[in-house]
């Protein structure tokens, strides 16, 4: 049973990994990825390929633990899923506004435009998803983040309002983001 002071506090450093497999595979399925992907390119199971593909597998992840950010908390699982559905029925929508819009494009040219959306969302996780959305849904494309990560350039297909937009992009993307990550 796990007790509540087996949880660090956000504040509390961070330790490294104690001994065993831990330290020696910092991350399994990274590495059993790569040690599969491996053997998917090289189109051989001989000795020699297997070894320098658990070499590999194994020196990697190792030598780019320093480079990956810690992980980061996941609040609300809830929000997580309706945020995901959200984002489904998104992609969806999008897909047939984009697909109608190209196919009118001769008669009515599309209103493509930059949106500056206002951020408050400053979590790096939650910027990260917010990326990602932005550049699952057909039609948007994340072009600029500000330094100080307070306000995203977005561009959009086609757009009627500007307003609305941003007020939708907060609502759907943002807020529930801000949920999820803190």
């Amino acid at each position: 049973m796990k007790r509540t002071t087996d949880v660090p506090s956000p504040a509390a450093p961070e330790r490294a990994p104690s001994g065993g497999r831990a330290s020696l595979i910092p991350s399994p399925w990274l590495s059993l990825g790569i040690f599969g992907g491996w053997l998917l390119l090289t189109r051989s199971m001989g000795a020699g390929q297997v070894l320098l593909g658990l070499l590999v597998a194994v020196a990697m992840p190792l030598l780019m633990a320093p480079l990956r950010p810690r992980p980061g908390p996941l609040r609300r699982p809830g929000t997580l899923v309706r945020l995901i559905l959200r984002v489904g029925r998104d992609v969806v929508r999008s897909a047939i506004d984009v697909a109608a819009g190209v196919a009118r494009s001769q008669r009515t040219p599309p209103r493509g435009r930059f949106v500056v959306v206002p951020l408050d969302l400053r979590n790096v996780h939650g910027l990260a998803a917010l990326s990602m959305i932005t550049a699952v849904v057909p039609g948007t494309v994340w072009c600029e983040l500000a330094p100080d990560c307070s306000t995203l350039m977005v561009h959009v297909f086609d757009l009627d309002d500007e307003a609305a937009f941003i007020a939708h992009f907060k609502a759907d993307y943002e807020l529930p983001l801000k949920e999820i990550f803190g």
